[in-house]
């Protein structure tokens, strides 16, 4: 499909700009209330307030708090989504904002308050060009990203139907980033992530006697060791993978040898291919380095995220529309090794996601509180460039 690449960046920024004390407000509002997980029903009103007032039609989910609201244009087209995820994590916040958490143990610290505004914003901004749009534009506003599987419900109720999603594009915050660049990559732009725990069994005993015993907890170690082995042999290093042990559980006593020893882990790729043949080495090692010193494994592995993979002449019109029209853009060297459920979105349909830089002007993006810290900021400035991007893409891709 031809995309329109003679747009008026000013013109649409400007406009952006002039939404930007709305969705800032909008923002700190989320912020200030954050929802954990599937049901997210104070975001989810404040979403409903925000869009009340625009001609979309607008369904809500069923087994979880997603909006999902449609702009018909003027004629038939193709139809676009565009996704803001809406759940906080299960931490503390230290940012010291006026705006802060006022839910213990919750904080929005991956931007998906930013995400939201933003796409509200679009919204607003894309409803006044509704005239001009050949074809539709969905904003879907998602739950459930840190963990829960939300796109997978959104999908799965039909969020890619009636009507037929043909592309897709999303925003995700950085604050790594110089704020207000666009930062993207053809093919696989972050990893896919599973969660592995193994169990060690032998037979315990006094700490006096460990030839009387089977001792888990050095042949656990042995099993880290070789595992990390396994992945500088065995793994190519031009399709990667990360696997990291994070915890080792054994014991309740100085003197005492343990029955059991339990590891828990996780592992990242970029391909599927390499995903499952580390699957197979993991339990190869496991078994054989427990075999070894007379004892047993069980090994579990739950599949996660896949990997998230950006479609090439999605990627390079968006590009070619930012670029120096909307911002400055930067396609990415490598994918990022975190993880994202717009993955199963993009197994669906063309489409890419895109990071925004928004580093706060008075930090250096390179040493800037990340993603899931407790102490991340962001410079709201940027959101105007968000808006205009999610608008941008639209306006490209249906006119």
């Amino acid at each position: 499909m031809n995309w329109r690449t003679a747009l008026d960046g000013d013109a649409i920024l400007g406009e952006a700009r002039d939404l930007l004390s709305e969705v800032v407000d909008l923002r700190r509002r989320i912020h200030a209330e954050p929802e954990i997980g599937l049901q997210l029903p104070k975001t989810q009103a404040k979403i409903l307030e925000a869009l009340a007032e625009l001609d979309l039609e607008i369904t809500t989910g069923d087994q979880t708090s997603m909006v999902v609201a449609t702009l018909k244009g003027s004629s038939e087209g193709p139809t676009l989504l565009l996704r803001g995820d809406m759940d906080a994590l299960p931490m503390p916040e230290d940012t010291g904002l006026d705006f802060a958490s006022t839910a213990p143990g919750r904080m929005h610290a991956c931007g998906h308050d930013a995400h939201v505004a933003m796409l509200v914003g679009a919204a607003q901004l894309l409803a006044a060009h509704q005239p001009e749009l050949q074809g539709n534009v969905k904003f879907f506003f998602q739950p459930g990203e840190e963990g829960y599987f939300g796109a997978k419900y959104a999908i799965d109720e039909g969020v890619l139907e009636e009507p037929k999603v043909d592309g897709a594009f999303a925003l995700h915050i950085s604050p790594n980033l110089p704020s207000g660049m666009i930062s993207t990559r053809a093919g696989a732009m972050l990893a896919s992530a599973d969660e592995v725990a193994i169990k060690v069994t032998g037979r315990g005993g006094h700490a006096s006697s460990p030839f009387l015993a089977a001792d888990p907890v050095p042949v656990a170690c042995e099993i880290v060791i070789a595992l990390q082995t396994m992945m500088t042999r065995t793994v190519d290093i031009f399709d990667p993978g990360v696997l990291t042990v994070a915890s080792i559980q054994g014991g309740t006593a100085y003197n005492v040898i343990p029955e059991e020893v339990a590891l828990l882990g996780t592992l990242r790729t970029v391909s599927e291919s390499t995903r499952d043949a580390i699957h197979d080495s993991i339990v190869r090692v496991a078994e054989g380095v427990a075999a070894a010193h007379d004892c047993t494994v069980e090994v579990t592995i739950d599949r996660g995220y896949p990997v998230t993979v950006n479609d090439k002449d999605f990627v390079d019109n968006t590009l070619e529309v930012l670029d120096g029209v909307i911002t400055e853009t930067l396609r990415m060297p490598a994918p990022v090794m975190g993880a994202e459920d717009w993955s199963y979105v993009l197994q669906e349909v063309p489409g890419c996601m895109a990071f925004l830089g928004v580093c706060p002007p008075e930090l250096d993006a390179r040493v800037a509180p990340a993603c899931h810290s407790n102490r991340m900021t962001l410079d709201e400035d940027a959101l105007a460039i968000g808006v205009a991007s999610h608008a941008a893409v639209a306006l490209s891709y249906l006119t």
